[in-house]
């Protein structure tokens, strides 16, 4: 339901419950009135009556009868009770001192008007004089002068009034009432956006809005939902795009390294060989001191460039040759390039692949470099030594193989695994957060996925699904 909608049906149900109320309290008080009126018809008949039995009579009117009645007259608002001749005497009064007294016949206007000189009591209102003629058949035998007091009639008018001014105001309070109440839920709702809009703009994209009402509100919470979510859409659009550049950059770097690099390492390799035969030669005495130091300087020309190698696979497009392999073979050939980096680490290797794996459709020298990752990491993982255990099973109902690589090392941490194959994420000093994202990237473009299950204290296994 609209804003619109709710606003309107409140105004047509306050005006409908205004509408009835003075209806319902207007009805009560045209009784009450009606009432008061006929019981006021009533005294005046009853005094009509013994008027005319007063004036007709030969005898002495009975002023017993008229003081009893005055007695149930008062009452009623009658104070006073004349019963006057044509020639203007009081022949019978409520007050036994008028009685005999002349009164002006000029003077008499019938019908009811307001009494002169006689002041209404305190808290009543104005007395009333009501002179009507008695007339039988055709002649008219006198008057009779009622004085009485309408303060019924005016305290049901009165309080008519009063009652409609409160029910009036009754209903404007619940409407204010109920403007305040809307005003409140709908309020704190923008209040809510336009804290949510201020915190977007301030680079906050994780700010949503519960989708809980079908009004104005809830179709502004859902639009400002959308424009967050595409905000957040563009953002990483904008983030791969930043990475798409900084990948180009890199690719164009690692082609300057591994020209301007790369051949001085070679050269550096060579020179190390060719000065390891000359010294044997001629300080054969020497050798156990020469001959580690010398193994340790082409170590570090192999490891930076094993650097320069993962900068240029990281940076440039991969051209996969896909062909049959056999993955035991590959494992044969692989691990003793790295078997004196092992040894070293104490570091050993339990392969576990069955003789009746079949051959895999895949590029070689990419999958070997996943190897090396995957082993150097473990080693790396394991500073005290320890068993690194490389298995392969072929799925056959899903046509599939996992390759698995577990270490018994200090394993990952559960807050660091979203980060694992991230560029130039590493939490080694001499690492440079390439190895895991370029084994990540070669397995993806092989159509495959890479699976960690990590225990600290126990170790990491790591599993790369290929299909067949």
């Amino acid at each position: 339901m609209t804003l619109n909608t709710r606003l309107v049906m409140i105004m047509l149900s306050l005006l409908v419950i205004a509408i009835l109320t003075l209806f319902f309290l207007n009805q009560y008080s045209q009784n009450d009135m009606v009432d008061e009126i006929q019981e006021s018809s009533t005294v005046v008949t009853r005094a009509l009556q013994m008027s005319i039995e007063d004036l007709t009579s030969e005898f002495e009117p009975d002023r017993e009868r008229l003081m009893e009645y005055m007695k149930e007259a008062k009452v009623k608002g009658v104070k006073e009770i004349n019963i006057i001749s044509n020639e203007g005497e009081i022949i019978d009064s409520s007050d036994p001192a008028k009685i005999g007294k002349k009164r002006e016949i000029r003077k008499l206007e019938k019908g009811l008007k307001v009494s002169p000189g006689t002041k209404a009591e305190a808290g009543s209102s104005r007395a009333y004089d009501l002179v009507v003629p008695v007339i039988v058949g055709d002649e008219q035998l006198g008057y009779v002068q009622i004085n009485l007091l309408l303060d019924n009639i005016r305290t049901i008018q009165h309080d008519n009034f009063i009652n409609r001014v409160v029910a009036t105001s009754l209903v404007f309070l619940l409407g204010i009432s109920l403007t305040i109440f809307l005003a409140k839920r709908y309020t704190a709702p923008i209040k809510n956006l336009a804290d949510g809009v201020r915190r977007v703009a301030d680079g906050d994209l994780s700010v949503t809005f519960p989708l809980t009402k079908g009004d104005e509100i809830g179709d502004l919470a859902k639009n400002f939902n959308e424009m967050v979510e595409k905000l957040r859409e563009r953002e990483i659009l904008e983030k791969r795009l930043y990475e798409a550049e900084h990948l180009s950059r890199v690719g164009q770097l690692a082609s300057g390294i591994a020209h301007e690099i790369r051949n001085p390492l070679n050269y550096i390799s060579l020179a190390i060989d060719h000065l390891k035969s000359e010294f044997l030669a001629a300080c054969p005495g020497k050798t156990e001191r020469f001959i580690p130091v010398a193994d340790k300087i082409k170590e570090e020309v192999r490891r930076a460039n094993y650097m320069v190698v993962n900068f240029m696979n990281f940076g440039r497009p991969l051209k996969l040759r896909i062909a049959d392999i056999s993955y035991s073979e590959l494992i044969e050939n692989a691990l003793p390039v790295l078997q004196e980096k092992l040894t070293e680490q104490r570091v050993a290797v339990r392969i576990a692949i069955p003789a009746d794996l079949p051959p895999m459709r895949a590029d070689a020298e990419m999958l070997r470099t996943c190897i090396f990752n995957f082993v150097t990491n473990a080693a790396q993982a394991m500073p005290d030594g320890g068993t690194i255990t490389l298995g392969a099973t072929y799925d056959r109902e899903q046509n599939r193989f996992l390759l698995t690589f577990s270490d018994k090392g200090g394993g990952i941490r559960e807050e660091d695994l979203p980060k694992i194959f991230q560029p130039w994420y590493t939490t080694r000093e001499a690492g440079i957060g390439l190895g895991l994202a370029i084994t990540e990237r070669i397995v993806r473009e092989h159509g495959g996925e890479i699976r960690v299950a990590s225990i600290s204290g126990t170790g990491t296994t790591f599993t790369v699904v290929l299909p067949a």
